[in-house]
């Protein structure tokens, strides 16, 4: 028996495959450890979303090497830095974003070097996740990106949008459902490009299952519509739970981003939103210091981010990456210029979420009960369906309870 150890970074989607991953070995005899030194493979499930995670990446590697394991590089470094990955001795298999799934055919025949070529891939790779130990799951409905952000490269590392089918998705969340899942995550690269839209996949999600609650993943502004949102309103099993990928606060800026959007547009539609649900949880990426912000972009960001409703703030500094068209821009920043940004908006984030937090204090939610009593506590930890973690003295693990949010149960951290 090999032992493995499995580490994957970055999006729900990365994360919902690295569990497929780990899954698949086991069922083949392999096991996985908790500790990288009881490990014969050290199997990297990476990100490139930034030049942070890809420098974390190499050194997370190389470190498993110095211990003697044998290294397994997937995710998206392997498929978009494939061949010049090929040279690094402290990697012993690199294996692309959709072989990963058939790693055990790949280390039983020993062969170190597996990468598809997504960019002329057209088919949804449709994976199946069997873990019933859990309360809420992801599902994995889409996954590529036809967009062309200038400052993005996962188009490159997932290849063309491509979608699960319908009859897949239901029977996926009618099997989760008779395993006791409480709530599905539907998840992607870009749920927004659904093959056949998004709003038709979720009436059928809504009339030919009894999920009794869903969430969805990150959305452009553009691709929430007011007949979305009309379908939503009505629903008893959507969460309102909104994550907005907006990345600029000022029009200049999403102009350079190459955003199809202006953040008019979009301050309306989160007034719209908060109209609409009672107190949403709305949260957004913004990218700090990108390429050209001039300090009046910048001020302009700040005053947008202050004035708007989110709950909460993604921040994260611009980060160059090759081969994508901000990094022939001129106007780059230093990293103190973009680190001093973001930890402004990272200020305004906290901000709002405390805003957000108190809002909620003497409303009545229903709670997912996630966890068992902690074992130093003694309490439940669950998740509201407005996105705020809470402690319970009793409950029912895996049961969704109607609970007054006080100061004495919420959890902020």
């Amino acid at each position: 028996m090999k032992n493995f150890y499995l580490k994957s970074m970055g999006c729900k989607s990365n994360q919902f495959e690295g569990q497929i991953v780990a899954e698949k070995l086991i069922a083949s005899g392999y096991k996985q450890v908790l500790k990288q030194e009881n490990a014969d493979f050290y199997i990297l499930n990476s990100c490139s979303v930034t030049h942070k995670s890809d420098n974390e990446a190499m050194y997370l590697l190389r470190h498993a090497h110095s211990l003697g394991l044998k290294t397994i590089l997937t995710g998206c470094i392997a498929q978009i830095e494939k061949d010049k990955l090929l040279q690094e001795d402290y990697i012993d298999y690199i294996i692309g974003n959709e072989d990963k799934f058939e790693l055990v055919k790949y280390l039983q025949a020993d062969e170190h070097y597996a990468v598809k070529d997504l960019m002329n891939t057209n088919d949804f790779c449709p994976v199946i996740l069997n873990d019933t130990t859990k309360t809420r799951i992801s599902l994995k409905i889409q996954d590529g990106c036809d967009n062309r952000c200038s400052y993005c490269i996962i188009p490159f590392g997932r290849g063309k949008s491509r979608s699960a089918e319908s009859g897949f998705i239901i029977n996926e969340i009618n099997r989760y459902v008779e395993n006791g899942y409480k709530e599905v995550v539907l998840t992607g690269i870009h749920i927004g490009l659904y093959k056949g839209g998004l709003l038709p996949l979720l009436e059928k999600i809504e009339n030919k299952t009894n999920i009794p609650r869903y969430r969805l993943g990150s959305l452009n502004p553009h691709e929430i519509t007011n007949e979305l949102l009309d379908f939503l309103q009505s629903s008893e099993k959507f969460c309102p739970h909104f994550h907005l990928s907006l990345q600029s606060a000022c029009n200049n800026t999403l102009k350079r981003m190459n955003r199809h959007y202006t953040v008019e547009y979009y301050l309306e539609q989160i007034e719209d939103i908060t109209s609409r649900f009672n107190n949403p949880f709305l949260g957004s990426d913004i990218i700090a210091g990108f390429v050209g912000e001039t300090e009046d972009d910048f001020v302009t960001t700040v005053e947008n981010l202050k004035k708007s409703k989110l709950s909460k703030i993604h921040v994260f500094p611009y980060s160059v990456r090759k081969g994508t068209i901000a990094e022939k821009m001129e106007g780059h920043l230093s990293d103190s210029v973009k680190e001093k940004r973001a930890g402004i908006i990272k200020k305004i984030s906290e901000e709002k979420f405390n805003d957000f937090i108190n809002q909620n204090y003497g409303t009545t939610r229903q709670v997912l009960i996630e966890k068992r009593p902690d074992k130093h506590t003694g309490k439940f930890k669950g998740v509201t369906d407005n996105y705020i973690n809470v402690l319970l003295e009793d409950g029912e693990f895996n049961s969704l309870a109607e609970v007054l949010l006080t100061k004495e149960n919420i959890c902020t951290k």
